[in-house]
């Protein structure tokens, strides 16, 4: 595979020779300006990029971002588009984090008990370290459940889909992706069973209370695709959806992890100092909104690009996995660890379709971004973001890189590209600490979505998907024999 950088890419403390140019891009008039940006980014984001980058011919301009006023108070966001200047989202010398993850808006804390949980701060705060070891130390403590409680909620989905297959002739995965993924992250994550039963369970309802949760605090930020464009523009586009609407729903899910989670919060409480019920809101940030939203994105994705790869590529996972398997004694770390190829396929869908898509920051002191073509200055207090799916298909980085290429991340050049997988708030070769803002999941994550695959592979000989889908629907399913 041919590796397709240039050395002044990573060249620290090197006087660039490159011009010193004005920022292009326009934020329009006041108001104005940020209602038509916004009208013209809902009718397909990277769409809405790319004609900018060909209008300004650069991958550094003004734009205003949704959802702008009235629901936030600013739009005006310097987007970077390359994998050159996206990585200055991550330079905390640079820039702040503070209450950035969905750019200048951010939802009601009612949404949160009233606290603004770890995501939405910066590391330079002094609640972002013990809020961040939280996490840490649910992911240790998680270590043996994660594969067996993998594998039974597998087991618990295949038979779910299956049964639907064999009436129907295919199935949609994405509508059986909820309750796999919530069951799996509360057993494996929180150490209890969602749908056992007992005081506060959640019984089968668990992925349909957190999903309304979400959908308010994300409404400004989407096209529901079922609202005409006209109707999402005067109502959740512009006005925010009280939390009201779904304190019934929050009630209950955080009720199920204060009385079955508690295990844990006597580590939060005890070892970092945080109040209780402080720490049990932003555990449900962290699995309801970061963990579970996320997958919700990133599984269905995995599905489709294998299914829509073909054959060849499918026989040589399958021969991978269950040789792996086979020689480790079953589907355990080590096995996990000795699958290069599923690995690769992981990380070529993180870099296709990274489910977090935009990354923000905001200027802590003048300083000078450069793209390829150009240097430009930012100010103090700018506002900077990233379209991730554009730095990650970068031509100057990877080659075919609209393509999913299953074994782009194998080989010696295959490693060095991991530096370009930006999924987690960080490089994919840097390492996620406190001090930082790389998801805390950042290891974890991959882990899971190789065991997606493994048993993915275990359970089938092959399968294909409906290739004018975005949704994952099955249309054949070939078991192992």
């Amino acid at each position: 595979m041919k590796l397709r950088t240039f050395a002044s890419m990573a060249t620290p403390g090197v006087t660039s020779a490159l011009p010193v140019k004005e920022i292009p891009g326009s934020y329009g008039l006041p108001l104005v300006g940020a209602l038509v940006d916004r009208y013209e980014y809902f009718e397909g984001a990277e769409n809405f990029f790319k004609t900018r980058i060909q209008k300004y011919k650069s991958t550094v301009f003004k734009v205003n971002m949704p959802p702008g006023p009235p629901i936030a108070s600013d739009s005006r966001v310097i987007m970077l588009l390359d994998a050159k200047s996206f990585p200055t989202l991550f330079d905390l010398t640079k820039v702040e984090k503070k209450n950035l993850l969905t750019g200048s808006y951010m939802p009601s804390l009612d949404f949160f008990g009233g606290y603004r949980t770890g995501v939405y701060q910066d590391p330079s705060e002094e609640k972002h370290s013990k809020l961040k070891a939280f996490c840490f130390e649910v992911l240790k403590m998680s270590r043996p459940r994660i594969f067996p409680e993998f594998a039974r909620t597998f087991d618990e989905l295949v038979v779910e889909v299956e049964k639907a297959f064999e009436k129907e002739g295919k199935v949609s995965f994405s509508s059986y992706a909820g309750a796999f993924i919530f069951n799996f992250l509360c057993r494996a994550l929180i150490g209890a069973d969602p749908v056992a039963p007992g005081p506060s369970s959640l019984g089968t309802k668990g992925p349909t209370l957190v999903e309304a949760w979400l959908a308010p605090q994300l409404a400004p930020l989407i096209s529901t695709g079922v609202l005409p464009r006209i109707i999402e523009e005067i109502t959740i586009h512009t006005f925010r959806i009280p939390f009201f609407f779904v304190s019934g729903e929050y009630k209950k899910i955080y009720e199920f992890i204060d009385i079955r989670g508690s295990a844990l919060l006597d580590v939060a409480q005890k070892d970092m100092g945080l109040p209780r019920n402080e720490a049990c809101h932003d555990l449900i940030f962290n699995i309801g909104f970061n963990a579970f939203g996320g997958m919700l994105i990133f599984f269905p994705s995995i599905v489709n690009y294998i299914g829509k790869v073909g054959g060849k590529w499918q026989s040589e996972i399958v021969k991978e996995v269950r040789g792996s398997v086979e020689a480790n004694g079953g589907l355990n770390m080590k096995a996990l660890e000795s699958m290069p190829l599923v690995r690769s396929v992981v990380y070529e869908a993180l870099r296709m379709n990274p489910p977090v898509a935009l990354q923000y920051g905001r200027a802590k002191r003048d300083f000078v971004v450069e793209s390829y073509d150009a240097q430009y200055e930012v100010k103090k207090g700018e506002m900077l973001g990233g379209y991730q799916p554009l730095a990650t298909k970068d031509s100057h980085v990877f080659s075919n890189p609209e393509e999913f290429v299953p074994g782009r991340f194998l080989g010696e050049d295959g490693e060095k590209l991991l530096e370009y997988v930006l999924w987690s708030n960080g490089r994919e070769t840097d390492e996620t600490t406190v001090n930082n803002k790389q998801c805390a999941g950042k290891d974890f994550v991959p882990m899971v979505a190789g065991l997606f695959v493994a048993h993915l592979f275990l359970r089938y000989d092959s399968f294909a998907v409906d290739q004018s889908s975005s949704s994952a629907v099955f249309t054949q399913l070939t078991k192992a024999s």
